[in-house]
């Protein structure tokens, strides 16, 4: 084998109650991540960068979300001298809480371990995953990373450790995904956020988090929909998203189970019983932005069960 090219999916991270520890991949947008021998030199280089990423991200590989996390994996495997090009084809916007670093990340150390005849598992490659996003937000959680790795809607009970779960996927349950034409980096929203928080909004907050879980083991959609309420973090960053409570109240209405901010934003997400009503709720979504002078993008997606996939190897 002399190349790999993979494609690693977006993802929807805090999933409302669970800030830093929840998130779910869906089926696009995505980047796809190229590896191949370079037989003429060593080390690992970044050879190209197309996409959305053009012009805008580093091709050194210290200062690239998908080279240090190849490189910290060639590295852990004692395989840094070999000679090994990346190219990163970016489909997915900046700074759209869609997990755009994280997926350059899982991708690389996914098309790198494939191309050495993958040595280890998809969740043994989390670790180097996280490392390369923590080059985008210089902070280490694997909400986003999870997911686009692995599929699925993970649970993170410690970033610190890595200890991740993957959660059960009640029937029929679909995501509509809009993106707003506002850019908010991971680190300014960070920033907004208090450093302490009311006992009751806690309790609250704990008690949704629970109810969510629950309903995804007993596949209860109306439970699910109850649980669906962020009363810590959707407060402080809403002011953020230009007329978000127009958006959710759209949502809302139209019978979504829920809606809220996905990751940093400031992209919104809702979570609904079936693919047509996600069009139909999605499409309500971007009227409401469109009526607030910001133009969208719309992604309506199952949950991705399956993370970053192989597209091709020669």
């Amino acid at each position: 084998m002399q190349e790999v090219r993979v494609f690693a999916p977006a993802t929807v991270a805090n999933v409302a109650v669970g800030f830093d520890i929840l998130g779910f991949a869906i089926n696009r947008p995505g980047d796809e991540i190229v590896a191949r021998f370079n037989p003429d030199r060593k080390g690992l280089r970044i050879t190209k960068i197309t996409g959305t990423g053009d012009k805008k991200l580093p091709t050194e590989v210290e200062q690239n979300t998908a080279g240090v996390a190849a490189q910290r994996l060639l590295e852990h495997l004692g395989k840094a001298e070999l000679g090994i090009d990346l190219e990163v084809h970016k489909r997915m916007p900046f700074g759209s809480g869609l997990g755009s670093s994280a997926a350059s990340a899982a991708g690389a150390v996914v098309a790198v371990n494939e191309l050495l005849g993958a040595p280890l598992s998809r969740e043994s490659l989390l670790y180097f995953s996280v490392l390369g996003e923590q080059v985008a937000d210089g902070s280490f959680h694997a909400d986003n990373v999870a997911p686009s790795l692995v599929g699925g809607i993970t649970l993170i009970r410690s970033n610190e450790s890595l200890d991740v779960h993957k959660l059960p996927v009640p029937d029929g349950l679909r995501v509509a995904v809009v993106h707003p034409e506002i850019e908010i980096l991971t680190r300014d929203a960070r920033a907004v956020l208090s450093k302490t928080i009311e006992l009751s909004l806690a309790i609250q907050q704990m008690g949704s988090l629970a109810s969510f879980i629950t309903a995804l083991h007993t596949n209860d959609l109306p439970l699910l929909g109850r649980s669906l309420h962020d009363y810590v973090i959707e407060p402080q960053r809403k002011q953020l998203i230009k007329g978000f409570d127009d958006v959710k109240e759209a949502a809302m209405s139209r019978g979504a189970l829920g809606c809220s901010i996905s990751g940093a934003g400031p992209s919104v997400f809702a979570l609904c019983d079936s693919g047509y009503l996600a069009q139909a709720v999605g499409q309500g979504m971007q009227d409401a932005f469109t009526a607030h002078g910001v133009s969208s993008q719309l992604y309506v997606s199952p949950i991705n069960q399956t993370g970053v996939t192989i597209l091709s190897s020669k």
